[in-house]
């Protein structure tokens, strides 16, 4: 394992200085679940829940999560992102999401990517809370993270 890049060396926290990186294409993909009960499954899979659309509002959710990561992570890099795209499935044990985050800069987009499937899983909670006590979100998790050189022009 290597040394923490957001610790300076007398251990105090830092942003770190990407400024002499190359800019890349950068990509990263996570996902995470939520566990349902069978009721409130039945009641997403049928637009009835008093909040509304719940997968919809919670793709939303994590989309605009995904661009406010610098301001919920304090020493994350605001960036500008070309593309998110959050996906919801309802599956036989509750919601599962995944995301993709992309841009072109001197950093990754991981916590993009963690932030948008965590804020779209929350959103989910927040909308079944009234009916379902026993909701519990699972594993989130990064599946890739990839960094690609830009076409010589």
């Amino acid at each position: 394992m290597g040394e923490l890049s957001h610790v300076d060396a007398s251990g105090k926290a830092r942003m770190v200085d990407v400024g002499a990186k190359p800019m890349q294409r950068r990509v990263a993909r996570a996902c995470g679940t939520i566990a349902l009960g069978e009721e409130t499954r039945a009641l997403i899979a049928g637009n009835q829940l008093a909040k509304g659309d719940v997968l919809t509002v919670a793709q939303i959710a994590g989309v605009q999560a995904a661009k406010r990561t610098a301001e919920l992570i304090p020493l994350c890099h605001p960036l500008v992102l070309d593309h998110v795209d959050v996906r919801l499935a309802l599956t036989p044990a509750g919601v599962s999401v995944e995301s993709e985050v992309r841009c072109v800069g001197r950093t990754g987009v991981e916590m993009e990517a963690l932030t948008a499937v965590t804020i779209a899983l929350l959103t989910v909670y927040d909308m079944c809370k009234a009916v379902d006590h026993s909701m519990q979100i699972g594993e989130i998790r990064l599946l890739a993270k990839e960094k690609h050189d830009l076409p010589a022009l």
